[in-house]
């Protein structure tokens, strides 16, 4: 019988991070395990862009060659994850009449009904960007919500509103670029923080509304879920980054010693900790300013009983969870990753989540070897309700 193998690659301004999954069967069910996981420097790169294809593509190289000298295995197919300030996104809504004779709703009602939204979005929301996943919220027939799957109930006329992902087409361009000079084929394309949820936010959390933040190094991932799906995702070009080179220039310490004081460490020269405390706050008051700006656009502000989970390498910093709290007026914590059953072969580093997320997705894709495989036709745009069936299939197999 031929290994279930999927490969997920997260591509971040500061480190490239390759996972490589074994599917498994333990007690009768379903859990991956990782076999292989790696990092490398990021070069090439700048707040989630790719200006260096040639470079970047060495970082993916290495990162990918290490994890396979890991895992025991050569990969030739990954799932990879977009992020960055030119990742958003679109809401739309759409209708169409059902096709056949006997009002029941089918495959192709669905697929024309997501693309009656996508039609709809005004042509200078969308210029020089790419839809690289659609996500439906909410179906309705006749006029009415539907609960659960719409395929197979009878109605006159589908209606939709969906969640459109999407980035700027050029540096998607470069994103796939950079992966396939690195020598491998791109199976799909996952907006991060999508990713990131998949093993990190819990079943009750999607249904009663919560908002997913990874504090990167150069950026801040935001996605509010409710009713089970994403609402809104947005990326600022803030991050972590920003913290470290505050402390240097406030306390005129080295980068190097500003890094390790922001993540509670000790540094070759005397400071004052009040004066780090402010600096840092003052940082992380910025970057809670433009979450509860989003949630207020959205009308969530203070209106997620699951509150914020807080995941990236940032999220390490000691102060992070209570200022949230405080600054936004919702529960706060810090994500775990959630990735098969056994706790031996659990991440306990929630950095990893984009990178575990992505090689989650590829079990529920259909593959049958990680190997090898098709070209990447339809890869772009994204899959529209193929990506929401993977997403409940994930959270129900995995998450508690």
């Amino acid at each position: 019988m031929a290994r279930q193998i999927t490969v997920g690659i997260d591509i971040g301004t500061s480190q490239v991070k390759a996972i490589i999954a074994e599917g498994a069967l333990e007690q009768g069910h379903f859990s991956p395990r990782i076999i292989g996981a790696a990092t490398a420097e990021s070069k090439g790169l700048e707040r989630g862009y790719i200006l260096n294809a040639e470079e970047a593509a060495e970082s993916v190289r290495l990162a990918v060659n290490r994890a396979e000298k890991t895992a025991g295995v050569r990969v030739r197919r990954a799932y990879v994850s977009f992020g960055g300030i030119g990742l958003g996104s679109i809401k739309a809504e759409g209708s169409v009449a059902i096709s056949r004779a006997d009002m029941e709703i089918t495959e192709r009602d669905l697929a024309q009904v997501l693309e009656a939204a996508e039609q709809s979005i005004p042509a200078a929301s969308i210029l020089n960007k790419r839809i690289i996943n659609t996500i439906p919220i909410e179906y309705k027939i006749d006029g009415k919500p539907v609960w659960g799957d719409a395929l197979g109930l009878k109605a006159q006329k589908l209606e939709v509103k969906a969640l459109f992902i999407t980035c700027l087409e050029h540096h998607l361009a470069e994103l796939i670029k950079t992966v396939e000079t690195a020598g491998l084929e791109v199976v799909d394309v996952v907006a991060a923080p999508v990713a990131a949820s998949f093993v990190t936010v819990s079943k009750k959390e999607r249904r009663v509304g919560c908002l997913l933040a990874d504090i990167g190094a150069e950026t801040l991932s935001l996605i509010v879920f409710e009713n089970n799906n994403p609402t809104s995702l947005e990326v600022f070009p803030i991050g972590g980054n920003d913290i470290t080179n505050d402390i240097a220039l406030g306390l005129k310490l080295p980068l190097e010693d500003a890094e390790n004081v922001k993540q509670g460490g000790i540094a070759r020269t005397p400071y004052s900790k009040k004066k780090l405390e402010e600096i840092v706050l003052a940082r992380l008051g910025d970057c809670f300013d433009l979450v509860e700006t989003h949630l207020k656009k959205i009308g969530r502000d203070s209106l997620l009983p699951a509150g914020v989970l807080l995941t990236g390498g940032s999220a390490s910093v000691s102060s992070v969870k209570t200022f949230a709290e405080e600054f936004l007026g919702l529960p706060s914590r810090i994500a775990e990753i959630h990735f098969g059953t056994n706790e031996k072969n659990r991440m306990r580093d929630n950095v990893w989540a984009t990178a575990c997320g992505l090689a989650l997705l590829g079990f529920n894709a259909g593959e049958k070897n990680g190997f090898s495989g098709s070209s990447r036709s339809g890869l772009l745009p994204g899959s529209g309700r193929g990506l929401a069936q993977k997403i409940s299939r994930l959270i129900s197999q995995i998450l508690p």
